[in-house]
């Protein structure tokens, strides 16, 4: 991402956008961005976690929508690594089409077991890319006889579950100020009958690569923070021509080590998974404070600098507007809200 006139014209298609006109879709799918933790036998890019954030932190620098889409969307292609190998050769092995995953994370619908099918009914809320999905995520409790099914824990038995997309009814109602090319709709479905085979669960990894074995708590955390980061260093960019170098003096600090703890993280996990080590207790909590923390700080810089930077930065005509509309849509995500850290 260092060609300043590429950088230029996928920025101006993505300014204000409410959904990627084609040239922006066919770009990504040009660069294989869907399938940037996927393997090479399968289509994919096969990054490795530190080269993945620092081009999901580029992309965020050039678009807040860009960024957090191919973020979240490579994010659930991520789940290749959960699937059956035999269906992850046949989604992913076996076709031309670009294949992109997206979903929602929240619990919102239920799969009644019949045999080796379920029944799935619900609506999942906060579809990142539903336009441009090719398959819905879900997780649904299960059901079985008219009960809930329980773990041996006593907490309701939950897997995930992907549709192909013409199973599924997208409700057009993302109607936020900001992430608007996200087109992060919800989506219906109505008993819709799937093979067992298509359903997965978050911690049972398939496939034998490292990107895989990464829990995924902080390979959420740490994807996401990313696009804090590269948002946040788009915003000092444009800030630069209206305010004082010294004024920004401090928001440039804060970015430097926002940068420099995020991929120290991510290189002790490579180096863990490497050593075939297991994470030192409080390891992965101590990521996600300190991610929580960090956005956080970077927020505040964001708060005390606008005020500063005229009545044009609030035109909705103007970069620096969409950043900030971008940026503050992005903090509302459940997973960097201060009650979960």
């Amino acid at each position: 991402m260092k060609d300043k006139k590429n950088i230029e014209q996928l920025r101006a298609l993505c300014f204000n956008a409410d959904q990627f006109p084609p040239e922006i879709l066919n770009w990504i799918q040009k660069e294989n961005l869907w399938n940037l933790w996927v393997p090479k036998n399968l289509g994919g890019l096969q990054m490795t976690l530190v080269e993945g954030l620092g081009l999901l932190q580029s992309l965020a620098k050039i678009d807040g929508s860009l960024g957090w889409t191919v973020t979240l969307c490579s994010g659930a292609n991520f789940f290749v690594g959960n699937l059956q190998p035999q269906v992850a050769r046949e989604i992913f092995g076996a076709t031309e089409t670009p294949v992109c995953f997206g979903g929602s994370g929240g619990v919102f619908g239920t799969a009644v077991k019949q045999g080796d099918f379920y029944t799935i009914s619900g609506r999942w809320h906060y579809a990142t890319g539903a336009s441009y999905l090719t398959h819905f995520t879900l997780n649904a409790k299960i059901l079985e006889h008219g009960e809930e099914l329980r773990n041996k824990d006593g907490s309701p038995m939950i897997r995930s579950f992907l549709l192909p997309k013409n199973e599924v009814e997208i409700l057009e109602n993302w109607n936020t100020m900001g992430l608007k090319a996200s087109v992060t709709h919800s989506f219906d479905v109505k008993e819709v009958v799937v093979d067992e085979k298509y359903s997965f669960v978050y911690n049972q990894v398939n496939l034998d690569y490292p990107i895989f074995k990464i829990p995924f708590s902080a390979f959420a955390d740490l994807t996401l923070w990313a696009n804090y980061i590269g948002m946040a260093a788009h915003f000092l960019e444009g800030a630069s021509g209206l305010i004082t170098k010294e004024q920004l003096a401090t928001f440039e600090m804060r970015l430097q080590q926002a940068n420099m703890k995020m991929i120290s993280f991510a290189q002790a996990i490579e180096t863990t998974i490497t050593d075939q080590n297991s994470y030192a207790e409080g390891f992965l909590q101590h990521i996600h404070s300190e991610a929580v923390g960090s956005v956080q700080t970077l927020t505040n810089s964001i708060i005390e600098i606008y005020p500063y930077l005229g009545v044009s930065a609030s035109r909705e005509n103007n970069q620096l507007n969409q950043i900030f509309r971008d940026y503050f849509t992005a903090t509302q995500h459940h997973i960097f809200t201060r009650k979960n850290s």
